[in-house]
């Protein structure tokens, strides 16, 4: 089977990302402009050491860490256990992992060195009791509040997709995955110093023959090459059926513009049309236009090679992600690492979805105390899910005592 028709369809998370500001209102912008898993490492920024406020209190400087450039930090309103939804009813020892991942990032920063000593003195995996006694014992919960002091915002999802590729290009194969090229300037803290070519000026050179960078892999849909970098992580299975991981290394310093929002106000598709499968229709029925399409969004992601592991990819906090068990998080107001109960809903529908996660990732489209991105997990599966996410919910964020 040659790899053209290996390609299959998936209902990317960035549908939702793709239409979200073309509704009016909407704080997530299209995909992330650095998508979750866009840090190499961890932060560098520590939650500070301000004191817990006394119960009741409206905690407007609680530990959030200073992150420059960032918003003013999130307000936190000290809660109690009973006030989770659903927080007797989750499975706690299904977040034990993903919680002791958090702790190999920043177990030695002082506000979490003890309560993360405490953990690793305990086995990898727990029941669910006996996670609900430890997160009691050591944390208080204290719920996030935007800036408007509402409780409320909105919660997207993402996903690791699968596409195929090969090492060498190969008929049929056009679309290069790049490497971080050599010549684009970087600062000292691994941040592109000024923007470097437009996604239409890398397609010149590209269809030219000067590409700018090593290309790691080739393949043959530029649709899902274009959504793998939406989602910034993702793998890639070759012709002799192995797999590899590539994760986020750099992006070109272009603002991220939504090709949704193109189609929609080129009358090419009405708002309420916007999907991940009308999108790729168009594609396939305007081929002539589909350079115009991806070239509406200036914006260009690089990767690097990673191995594929036992976990997830790898998040802002330098720690693979777990389904459905890691978010990404504004850092300015939510710390990198810290547990967060968060309480929404299943896609498309009103049933309670709560959890206890952690906050492993990031997303500069991701702005606000209570906006969250949910990671659902690999593959198909986890790309329906994700795809279809865009509900309302709130957050509590459990800091140490």
């Amino acid at each position: 089977m040659n790899l053209l028709s290996r390609h299959r369809l998936a209902f990317f998370a960035s549908l939702v990302t793709a239409i979200a500001v073309i509704s009016a209102g909407c704080t997530q912008s299209p995909p992330k402009e650095e998508p979750p898993g866009t840090s190499t490492a961890a932060t560098t920024s520590s939650p500070g050491t301000a004191t817990i406020p006394s119960p009741g209190a409206i905690c407007t400087n609680c530990a959030v860490p200073a992150v420059p450039g960032s918003t003013a930090p999130s307000a936190w309103h000290e809660a109690h256990w009973n006030e989770l939804p659903g927080w007797a009813t989750d499975d706690l020892g299904a977040a034990w992992p993903a919680f002791r991942e958090s702790c190999r990032a920043i177990g030695r920063k002082p506000t979490w060195a003890a309560v993360c000593a405490a953990a690793a003195a305990l086995p990898d995996k727990l029941s669910d009791q006996d996670a609900r006694q430890f997160f009691e014992q050591h944390f208080i919960p204290r719920r996030s509040l935007a800036s408007d002091g509402s409780v409320q915002g909105i919660v997207t999802g993402y996903y690791e997709p699968l596409i195929y590729g090969s090492r060498t290009q190969l008929p049929g194969t056009p679309w290069p995955i790049l490497s971080t090229p050599s010549d684009m300037p970087m600062n000292l803290r691994g941040q592109k110093a000024a923007p470097y070519w437009t996604r239409a000026e890398l397609e010149k050179r590209r269809a030219e023959g000067r590409l700018p960078a090593r290309a790691l892999f080739w393949t043959a849909d530029p649709i899902d090459l274009f959504f793998l970098q939406v989602q910034g992580s993702g793998q890639i299975e070759l012709t002799d059926g192995t797999r590899v991981r590539v994760g986020f290394a750099a992006h070109n310093g272009h603002p991220y513009r939504s090709i949704g929002r193109w189609l929609v106000d080129h009358g090419e598709l009405a708002v309420h049309q916007v999907s991940m499968d009308s999108i790729r229709q168009w594609a396939l029925n305007n081929p002539q236009r589909l350079n115009e399409l991806l070239n509406s969004n200036p914006r260009y992601i690089f990767f690097r090679e990673l191995p594929i592991g036992e976990g997830g990819p790898i998040g802002a906090l330098g720690v693979p992600l777990h389904a459905e068990r890691s978010i990404a998080v504004d850092p300015a107001h939510v710390p990198l690492g810290a547990p967060v109960f968060l309480s929404t809903t299943w896609p498309l529908s009103d049933k309670p979805l709560n959890r206890l996660v952690m906050a492993q990732d990031t997303g500069s489209a991701i702005k606000g105390a209570v906006r969250a991105d949910f990671f659902w997990g690999f593959g198909d599966g986890a790309g329906e899910q994700a795809g279809k996410m865009r509900q309302q919910g709130q957050m509590w964020v459990l800091w140490p005592k």
